[in-house]
């Protein structure tokens, strides 16, 4: 009996170690977005949580730790959802019309755009924030891309091409749109008919510049 209960009582305090692990990072994002990174410190964030500062550092050693850890809870979140509307077997326009939907989606979400203004506002200061922020987020997103892209190459679906630099492109394209408006304030709000014409735009070009019997662009 003793030995089939310490596999229960691991398992509960490794639960009860990601629960608290959970409530730390929604606690220490809403900070970061609400402070920005220089206004942030374990102290702080020890505080909103109604422990110590030890507490905190026990399961994360520095401020950067716990910011990577913020960024990359919020990156797998989404990855798991796209890797899963890019499925290989099903018509290319529709599923990248359904990734476009989706990242345009995310990226124009109010947490993005806190988080993209933080990173712009501060990046310059706090070189670590850009450099956690890219290699968490977008570059993770264009290699998930980028491997989907590269499988419709192989097949003849799309012209063969660099497949990083055509997620870069296909992620600019749904970024120039409303995204791009509410991260310069210059709109506040948009429908969700927007995010569908965002997409459209974004695939229709796409497609125009790597169907399979286009000509990649003349360097000028």
């Amino acid at each position: 009996m003793t030995a089939s209960k310490e596999p229960v009582s691991g398992s509960r305090r490794e639960a009860r170690k990601r629960d608290r692990q959970e409530m730390i990072l929604e606690v220490a994002q809403r900070y970061f977005l609400d402070h920005g990174y220089a206004g942030t410190t374990m102290s702080g964030i020890a505080a909103a949580l109604g422990g110590s500062k030890g507490t905190l550092w026990n399961h994360f050693p520095s401020k950067d730790a716990l910011f990577s850890a913020v960024l990359d809870r919020v990156a797998q979140a989404y990855r798991t959802r796209l890797s899963k509307i890019l499925d290989p077997d099903a018509g290319l326009e529709e599923v990248l019309r359904g990734a476009c939907v989706s990242l345009v989606a995310k990226v124009t979400s109010p947490e993005a755009i806190a988080l993209h203004r933080l990173v712009i506002s501060e990046g310059g200061r706090f070189p670590e924030l850009s450099r956690i922020f890219f290699e968490l987020a977008p570059r993770n997103t264009r290699a998930l891309l980028a491997d989907f892209l590269d499988q419709a190459m192989r097949r003849g679906a799309l012209r063969k091409a660099n497949a990083l630099d055509a997620a870069r492109a296909l992620m600019a394209l749904c970024m120039a749109g409303i995204h791009h408006q509410l991260l310069m304030g210059q709109i506040m709000q948009f429908e969700p008919e927007d995010i569908d014409r965002d997409a459209a735009f974004a695939v229709d070009l796409f497609l125009r510049a790597y169907a399979p019997d286009s000509r990649p662009a003349t360097s000028i």
